[in-house]
């Protein structure tokens, strides 16, 4: 495999010793992929980033982790093996980890889908990298410079598993200024692209993304079930998407035979987008469209009188530090009330959230807690989290929660 463009740095990673304090070591122990500077006692005094992070217990000096240094991120070390068994760090390692999480998406790829997360960084054991695929198009998206010494047999790796005719490079903005690199944000990188937008299928309803310039690698994909599941409900129903982005579930809902689909997004590109992927398939009902901030635009629908028999809620993250949270749980809250303002009788409410920092279980209370105080009988229908190409290994691994409310009047 060429590449149009080679690593910069022609440094060679080497191995470091590490030892831990008692927390730390207990964490890696225990499967936990990150180790914070402030847990680490001994470490080699000429560590750069890239280097080999070995983990040796501080008692018996035996190994139990894996890792790679980063120089950059209060994550010192991120954990790619945790020491059950002897391995060496080499193509073959990469090649046999990439392997495996291709094989738990294998009951997905069962379906008539072909746009799937094939890596979901440290949850498939490659932390600050994420691999997704849009037909034959892989996108790669690197949030750490741990990987440039590693690149070229993963990259490898990943096109002969997936068998991408491409591979997009894209880089978070830390990677976008870092000059250990030769690597351009939105870049081929192997194959070709006649077109920046690539259409792919998901759950028989077709799509698009802009895999060069789209927000993070193009499209969201972990919210797959969810809008299978909204569009089986939708059928002969009208529909509001609040944060409607690209129009994932307005599309759902109008390849469904939803009667009126109305998506609501503030970026007038986004809403472009939906028009377009809705009209990649056949649908009867009428698609709406408008442009705005959701929290006026949905008061301005209640004072209209406007009611919808699927509302859909999903919101980007309102926290995305800890010092957000309590302001995050307040916004949702005005938006789980907004949202029974704008549900019919006897509609489906259906509030979701991607804020990591608010745990699935107060996100829940809280919904709960807000519906039961407008006096009108509902249900809590279903409870949903991430989708099969999103495994979750470790508890901050887990960010997507969404709730489903079916209103009994």
């Amino acid at each position: 495999m060429q590449f149009i463009k080679q690593i910069n740095s022609n440094y060679n990673p080497k191995r470091l010793a590490v030892k831990l304090n008692a927390k730390g070591e207990q964490f890696v122990v225990k499967g936990h992929p990150w180790v914070f500077s402030n847990s680490i006692v001994k470490i080699n005094d000429d560590a750069k980033t890239g280097d080999l992070a070995i983990i040796f217990s501080k008692n018996k000096n035996k190994v139990v982790g894996l890792g790679l240094f980063d120089g950059n991120s209060p994550i010192r070390i991120k954990i790619i093996h945790n020491a059950e068994k002897k391995v060496t760090i080499n193509a073959d390692f990469f090649h046999s980890k990439i392997a495996s999480a291709y094989y738990k998406r294998d009951e997905l790829l069962s379906t008539n889908t072909n746009s799937y997360r094939l890596i979901f960084g440290e949850n498939d054991g490659f932390p600050g990298l994420i691999a997704d695929v849009y037909d034959t198009v892989l996108v790669v998206k690197l949030y750490s410079e741990i990987w440039l010494p590693y690149l070229e047999p993963i990259l490898k790796s990943l096109q002969q598993i997936s068998m991408a005719k491409t591979i997009v490079m894209r880089l978070s903005r830390g990677l976008q200024n870092s000059d250990q690199h030769n690597f351009v944000d939105g870049e081929v990188i192997y194959g070709t692209l006649n077109n920046e937008v690539v259409e792919f299928v998901e759950h028989d309803v077709k799509f698009s993304a802009n895999v060069i310039k789209g927000h993070k690698t193009g499209y969201f994909l972990d919210h797959r079930a969810n809008r299978k599941r909204v569009g089986e409900l939708s059928t002969g129903k009208s529909v509001l998407d609040v944060f409607s982005y690209a129009g994932g579930f307005s599309v759902h809902a109008l390849a469904n035979g939803a009667k009126e689909v109305t998506s609501l997004d503030i970026s007038k590109q986004a809403l472009d987008m939906a028009r377009a992927n809705g009209k990649l398939n056949a649908y009867s009902g009428q698609h709406k469209t408008i442009s705005g901030d959701a929290f006026e635009e949905m008061k301005a629908l209640i004072n209209k009188g406007k009611t919808y028999d699927v509302v859909v809620i999903d919101p980007p993250s309102f926290a995305k530090q800890q010092s957000e949270v309590d302001l995050a749980k307040k916004k949702y809250a005005q938006l789980a009330e907004l949202g029974e303002k704008l549900t019919a009788k006897k509609g489906i409410l259906v509030l979701a959230s991607c804020s990591s920092r608010v745990l699935a279980q107060s996100f829940f209370d809280l919904n709960t807690r807000v519906l039961s105080a407008q006096y009108r009988l509902f249900e809590t229908e279903l409870k949903t989290r991430h989708d099969s190409d999103h495994p979750v290994t470790f508890p901050e691994g887990a960010y997507l929660k969404c709730g489903y409310y079916r209103f009994l009047e």
